[in-house]
């Protein structure tokens, strides 16, 4: 929930509004992130919420990826995940800012006793339904595990990033909002036209994808190829556009859960 009470699902074109056109002013910087990252606040007709404001000035040059173009990407991610209808990427917006232009992303409180869904657990005292993904030990030795709920909002979310090409799905990326539902965050280095999936969602690995996620995919193959496409067109290369199509319809002919690529990293790094 944002400080004004909006839920970004029911109240998206709100949202929307509020980010294109609200003023904004910044509170301070979240420094654990690689590039420029903001938080402000956004005012309009008397709504207030925080926002996330990632300036393209601040962008961190990239050897795989064209510079200045990481704010589309996060604008491209919404625009996919809200075509899907599950509406996992909080409302994103490019606009202008304080530094010049940028994402703008509805910030989303997460509660108190909201409970992870990715996390390194002790080994051998993995929660039911929960899947390891990679074995690892703490400065003393400890074993741990990487691992993830056996949740199928995560589920959803991993099918989401096959479609992105996400390159950097931490644990830390992944968000429970008050109205427990799951939330993406951080998708500036997605949609290359190479594999580049790097992701801790693992767990269903080659699995048949579920029902929903089949009936999702026949549906956004057909926006791909028309509005989604046109929109994706103002923030990609006709290239990258093309290639959203392509691995739509590659997880259509499968109907699998991508593998974890042998020739790339299969987990960003640090992976929380």
């Amino acid at each position: 929930m944002t400080s004004s009470g909006l839920q970004p699902r029911q109240d998206g074109d709100a949202a929307l509004r509020l980010l294109r056109d609200g003023a904004l002013d910044l509170e301070g910087r979240l420094v654990d992130a690689s590039n420029t990252t903001l938080r402000g606040i956004l005012t309009l007709d008397g709504v207030t919420a925080r926002c996330v404001y990632k300036p393209v000035r601040g962008e961190r040059p990239l050897w795989d990826f064209p510079d200045g173009t990481l704010a589309g990407r996060e604008v491209s991610a919404y625009l996919v995940s809200r075509a899907t209808g599950w509406d996992l990427v909080p409302p994103t917006v490019l606009r202008d800012g304080p530094f010049g232009p940028g994402s703008c992303q509805l910030w989303i409180d997460e509660p108190e006793d909201a409970e992870p869904l990715v996390g390194f657990l002790p080994a051998g005292e993995l929660p039911p339904r929960w899947i390891p993904i990679a074995a690892a030990r703490d400065d003393d030795g400890a074993a741990y595990a990487l691992a993830h709920a056996d949740d199928p909002r995560l589920a959803r979310l991993a099918v989401l990033d096959a479609v992105l090409n996400n390159a950097d799905r931490k644990g830390g990326h992944v968000l429970v909002g008050a109205d427990d539902r799951i939330y993406g965050v951080d998708h500036g280095v997605s949609f290359h036209v190479e594999d580049k999936l790097r992701t801790v969602l693992w767990g269903w690995a080659g699995k048949r994808l579920p029902a929903d996620a089949v009936e999702m995919l026949d549906a956004l193959a057909g926006q791909a190829a028309g509005a989604l496409g046109a929109e994706l067109a103002d923030h990609l290369t006709i290239s990258e556009v093309a290639e959203v199509a392509a691995r739509i319809d590659r997880l259509r002919d499968t109907g699998c859960f991508p593998q974890p690529p042998e020739d790339w990293p299969a987990m960003p790094w640090p992976p929380m």
